[in-house]
């Protein structure tokens, strides 16, 4: 019986693969991509230049410039859209220089920099910069105290952004820093009814490397003969010795359930061919981690993998200009061991669908932080983010006197200067 119905995934399979390369063929004849349909399309061709005005405040090097002196790895880590985001508004046209005018405020703070000798950041030190910043900014300037930050931004692109802890249970513990709780948050951290997801936050893609990616293309008309696709860990020994708890479970449970199924072209290794095999590769596994995304999601957009998403109450990059339910598969946590069957059942046509849609240049463009900054890029969707809050409500300047934000709220080591 498993034989059986082994072969009769095959054969499935195969009919997937035949006609994927058929599709890919008339591509390359015609070189059409579809475009997307609805809002997403428009909010794509966006352009916020005219639509809003940032003033970057000018701090001392010690806040960012030294910091990645002193750790250059920081501009290749998955955390670096805040140093490219600093780069990028220094020379937009959407800067000004008169603050007086400026209905956005960015302080440039390089708060993920700071890197074990394996490159994961610790944000231990975080709080204390971003308070040392902010004590700054409301000192020199007087434009943070008319709102208390409610008409500033700051990039936070942490695990559980401005919670500041990689560990999830301390970082609800800690929740986010209260002198950024009227703030606009810039983060790659995204899940429904949590702490560490402020209301009104632009969520945004972790940083994976364009030029790497770029260098890694292969021929768009090669056969996709991987059915599912994914390389990473199922098990966190380090982290989580007793098993189980790291990613809620679900990559433990798609390994002792698939890693013996032809389909399923997974494994802790990670090969030199890794990104040419994204791109031979139909379905690409994109599961929790510690945090429910990786720089996965943004790996298979740029190479016309179609995301499988597992990771309940996920809240996607961009979401109002990126169609995600028509590029990717959702797969909740604990249908995990049914994979293979929601995989292999989906029609053909529904998937030629999807990677149509992926086959969009705008789609791969909305992903990235390319330098230098190209069009309907992530730099331009962070501005239309910012741009769609404007004008501001009136509740966002303060009476005379007004207070609102607890200057001594958060745990003790927080107050201690940085």
């Amino acid at each position: 019986m498993r034989n059986w119905r082994w072969g009769l995934i095959g054969i499935v399979f195969l009919s997937f693969v035949i006609r994927t390369e058929a599709w890919k063929f008339s591509k390359a004849q015609h070189e059409h991509t579809e475009r997307i349909s609805g809002s997403a399309g428009d909010v794509l061709e966006d352009d916020p230049v005219g639509r809003l005005k940032v003033f970057v405040y000018e701090l001392p090097s010690k806040y960012n410039k030294k910091i990645l002196q002193k750790d250059p790895r920081c501009l290749t880590h998955m955390f670096a859209a805040e140093i490219y985001m600093h780069r990028f508004l220094l020379s937009s046209p959407v800067r000004t220089l008169n603050p007086e005018e400026a209905d956005w405020f960015y302080t440039p703070v390089y708060t993920t920099c700071d890197l074990t000798p394996n490159g994961l950041p610790l944000p231990f030190k975080s709080p204390r910069m971003m308070r040392s910043a902010i004590q700054l900014i409301s000192s020199n300037w007087p434009y943070w105290n008319r709102t208390e930050g409610a008409d500033h931004f700051f990039i936070v692109p942490h695990d559980f952004g401005a919670c500041f802890h990689y560990q999830e249970e301390k970082a609800i513990e800690r929740g986010i820093l209260p002198l950024l709780q009227r703030a606009t948050l810039v983060q790659t951290f995204g899940q429904r009814n949590h702490v560490c997801l402020k209301d009104g936050s632009i969520t945004i893609p972790p940083y994976a490397p364009p030029q790497k990616m770029q260098a890694h293309l292969i021929p768009p008309n090669t056969p996709r003969s991987i059915f599912v696709y994914f390389r990473g860990l199922f098990y966190d020994v380090g982290n989580d010795p007793e098993g189980g708890y790291y990613a809620r479970g679900a990559r433990a449970s798609v390994w002792e359930n698939f890693k013996d199924n032809p389909l399923f072209d997974i494994s802790t290794e990670h090969p030199t061919t890794y990104y040419e095999d994204m791109q031979r590769a139909i379905f690409c596994l994109c599961p929790l981690g510690w945090a429910p995304w990786s720089p996965r999601l943004v790996e298979a957009v740029i190479f016309g993998c179609i995301p499988v998403i597992i990771a309940d109450d996920i809240v996607l990059p961009f979401a109002d200009a990126i169609p995600w339910e028509e590029i990717g598969v959702f797969v909740a946590e604990k249908d995990v061991p049914k994979l293979d069957t929601i995989l292999t059942s989906i029609p053909t046509e529904v998937i030629l669908r999807k990677q149509r849609l992926l086959a969009n240049p705008s789609m791969k463009q909305a992903m990235l932080f390319p330098q230098p900054p190209q069009s309907r890029d992530a730099f331009h969707q962070i501005l239309n983010g910012l741009a769609r809050k404007l004008p501001h409500d009136r509740s966002t300047f303060l009476k005379p006197g007004e207070k609102i934000l607890n200057w001594t709220a958060g745990p003790v080591g927080d107050l201690k200067p940085w």
